[in-house]
């Protein structure tokens, strides 16, 4: 393994693992670490090149963040958990629910996507024409490297078909906002493609956690303890 993945711990029993979005960093689930705590060992987890988790040497993917997981699972001896992934998190989570369906208890997939096409044109074309900018200098620049890769995350990743996600086994809750940056049809395809999925909606944007900590919370606990 090439890096060491920096991650935020609390509480104590079964572990609960997060996965944060794009750009972002463990710290984004501040509002859920107390509240999660009182029923879990939490795991709030730096992806690879995000926060202070070194980039590596390592293909910068989905498929290899989950590899990634796996192997920080692994070494800290989690041989299963719940997960919850958020954007790009859930992205992580599901690619990693598939490859890996024994390690996975539950599963929470917050504003998940199969690939670039789920995504709200206002939102996706910024991102696209963003993209192709950064590419263009990315040879030049290392900001530009830097922004290629973030972008790239959301232009070719994570590619899944929805028949594919018949590969998770595990109990799923399937969660947006009622205003996300997630097509509404999309996240409906995610939940009807994985069996026996639960879906749910929270009024307010794709950053319901961050925005409306105390229903989310009550959302995926009460999905969690059931």
């Amino acid at each position: 393994m090439d890096i060491e993945h920096f991650f935020i711990e609390k509480g104590n029993g079964f572990p609960l693992l997060l996965l944060h979005g794009n750009g972002e960093d463990s710290s984004y689930f501040h509002g859920q670490m107390d509240e999660f705590a009182r029923y879990y060992h939490v795991f709030a987890v730096d992806t690879r090149g995000h926060g202070k988790t070194p980039r590596g040497t390592m293909p910068f993917t989905i498929r290899q963040f989950a590899e990634d997981l796996r192997h920080f699972m692994d070494k800290l001896r989690i041989e299963r958990a719940h997960i919850l992934g958020f954007s790009d998190g859930g992205n992580i989570a599901m690619v990693f629910a598939m490859r890996y369906p024994e390690r996975v208890d539950c599963l929470i997939l917050n504003g998940a996507n199969l690939h670039a096409g789920g995504v709200k044109k206002t939102i996706q074309i910024p991102i696209e024409i963003g993209y192709k900018i950064a590419c263009k200098f990315s040879g030049k620049s290392d900001s530009a490297r830097h922004n290629a890769e973030m972008l790239g995350l959301m232009v070719n990743d994570p590619d899944v078909a929805p028949a594919e996600l018949a590969k998770i086994t595990s109990r799923t809750l399937v969660l947006a906002g009622t205003n996300d940056m997630i097509k509404e049809k999309h996240t409906r395809l995610i939940s009807a493609s994985i069996p026996n999925a639960e879906l749910m909606f929270i009024k307010g944007n794709h950053f319901i956690a961050e925005k409306q900590p105390e229903e989310f919370n009550r959302v995926v606990l009460e999905f969690l303890q059931k």
